[in-house]
């Protein structure tokens, strides 16, 4: 997925609202928001990449309806986090009192919460540092869990608060241990 970045500061500033707006009017676009306030417009992805992610989103999902611990949420979901940065991961889940915590209100809107864990799925046109700087933001805003699946060089990077980022090359599954006790997402159809 291409994703190209536009600094908005000669024109002013982007509210919240405005972003939300924008977002809401423009349903065929997908759109991010920089902590710096940077607009980022994504491309849609290719069938590979869309095929992968239906994959991770439908076996996160089926784990959490048996164990009924949080909410699963799709690639269109976009959160804003504390940082004041506005992004939509693949895939994500959020426990299930942390979430009910927010008004509706907020649950309508871009939810101002970091997930519990999130997946990026690289696709063939995205830079891997730019992906991992992703990461990392989720990381450091408060995101107990992340997985960057990365086809192109059959490596899973995880990330937790605290820790360096564990690479597992070519693995077969990968567990969600403590944060989704139980969740094994098997990786073999996806690397």
């Amino acid at each position: 997925m291409t994703a190209f970045t536009i600094t908005l500061d000669p024109v002013g500033i982007l509210t919240d609202e405005a972003f939300y707006q924008l977002c809401r009017a423009n349903p065929d676009v997908k759109f991010e928001r920089s902590a710096q306030g940077e607009l980022v417009i994504m491309s849609p992805t290719g069938g590979e990449s869309g095929r992968r992610n239906a994959d991770i989103t439908t076996d996160l999902n089926l784990w959490n309806r048996q164990v009924k611990l949080g909410y699963t949420f799709d690639s269109s979901t976009c959160f804003k986090l504390p940082n004041g940065a506005e992004r939509s991961p693949d895939a994500s889940w959020i426990e299930r009192s942390r979430w009910g915590a927010l008004s509706p209100a907020d649950r309508e809107k871009f939810p101002p919460i970091a997930p519990d864990f999130v997946i990026e799925l690289r696709s063939v046109t995205d830079r891997l540092a730019t992906l991992q700087a992703k990461m990392e933001e989720y990381r450091e805003n408060g995101v107990r869990l992340g997985w960057l699946i990365n086809p192109q060089e059959k490596a899973v990077e995880i990330y937790r608060p605290g820790q360096t980022v564990e690479v597992l090359q070519d693995p077969q599954q990968i567990k969600g241990g403590d944060i989704l006790p139980g969740f094994v997402l098997n990786v073999e159809n996806i690397l």
